[in-house]
């Protein structure tokens, strides 16, 4: 029988992935998809710290703040809106108060910093070639916060900018931890607003930016093709979400399996395994929550874990646990 479908071939990792590793993800929102399925997964992860960003310049700007540590202070915000707001971060650190908007955006900082001395991979997802630069100082911004597009320059960089800029990232990072293994995406989500042309040549650009820095960096710097995965691979409609654009639950379901068989051995998975299986527990919500079975199984979960944890003292369920303990506190 025919096979209908192009298959996306990925080389098992020698880097395998487990749960002594520490991770950062930073980039666009499906770096927010892949850290979401690793926490849940027990990883311990730290993902965006500076809130979605897409273009490269950004992401190499957030790491080089991590990297020094500096905080940032009310120079470093703006007022409009009603909020105040940094170019450095998404609109979720957004605050009617300046010292609220640092408290966020520093505790934040401050956090990942402290990750990032610990990370053994760090996973990089560009979502765009295109950024826009503040006229005021003519420097790249992470998001333009609804102000007037006048304000702002828009334009494509270049493969080869893209990778002087992140040399010096990575340079720097592996100063910090010469061991680092850097993972680069491509966002499979499609920028339609670029026009459906200019999506492909800054997807373009992004691809040789990351493919010329895992030839400088061969031993620290890998390519994941999520975006592969999703153009070849997952053609047909139902794997988009309603906006025919972001990729749909499915989709990213079967891109982290592709990641997982990448970067994941056979124990790995199983281990994995149970963690599902507890949260799948936890997201059974009991009509009658003061029941006595209700109470057993919520200890019963509660030794699941227990035991899971005797087995790999390195599975990230804290969060977990907090909330099997609230509830048990509650009966």
């Amino acid at each position: 029988m025919r096979d209908f479908q192009t298959k996306v071939e990925i080389p098992v990792s020698e880097c395998g992935i487990d749960y002594r590793h520490n991770i950062l993800l930073m980039g666009s929102c499906f770096a927010d998809h892949i850290g979401h399925k690793m926490s849940e997964s027990g990883f311990n992860v730290c993902t965006n710290p500076f809130g979605v960003l897409y273009n490269p310049v950004s992401v190499a700007v957030a790491c080089k703040r991590l990297l020094s540590g500096e905080p940032f202070s009310e120079g470093d915000l703006f007022y409009y809106n009603g909020v105040y707001s940094s170019f450095s971060h998404h609109g979720s650190f957004s605050k009617p108060a300046a010292d609220e908007a640092l408290e966020g955006m520093n505790d934040a900082l401050i956090a990942a910093a402290e990750h990032l001395r610990k990370t053994d991979f760090l996973i990089i997802t560009f979502g765009s070639a295109y950024i826009y630069y503040f006229k005021e100082n003519a420097k790249a911004v992470a998001n333009c916060h609804k102000r007037p597009e006048a304000d702002f320059v828009r334009r494509r960089i270049s493969a080869n900018d893209i990778a002087k800029e992140w040399m010096d990232v990575i340079a720097g990072l592996l100063r910090l931890n010469p061991s680092l293994q850097v993972i680069f995406t491509v966002s499979p989500i499609r920028h339609f607003r670029d026009g459906a042309h200019q999506n492909q040549l800054s997807k373009a650009t992004l691809l040789l930016a990351e493919q010329e820095l895992t030839e400088i960096f061969p031993e620290n710097v890998s390519y994941f093709p999520a975006y592969e995965l999703m153009m070849d691979e997952l053609r047909d409609y139902r794997f988009y979400a309603d906006d025919m654009v972001h990729p749909s639950t499915l989709a990213v379901e079967y891109i982290w399996e592709r990641f997982c068989g990448t970067y994941m051995d056979k124990d790995m998975h199983n281990q994995m395994s149970e963690v599902h299986s507890i949260n799948k527990a936890l997201n059974h919500r009991e009509l009658n929550t003061n029941s006595k079975i209700y109470k057993t199984f919520l200890r019963q979960t509660l030794a699941k874990i227990e035991r899971l944890k005797a087995k790999n003292p390195y599975i990230c369920l804290s969060k977990t646990e907090k909330e099997l303990l609230e509830r048990i506190g509650k009966q």
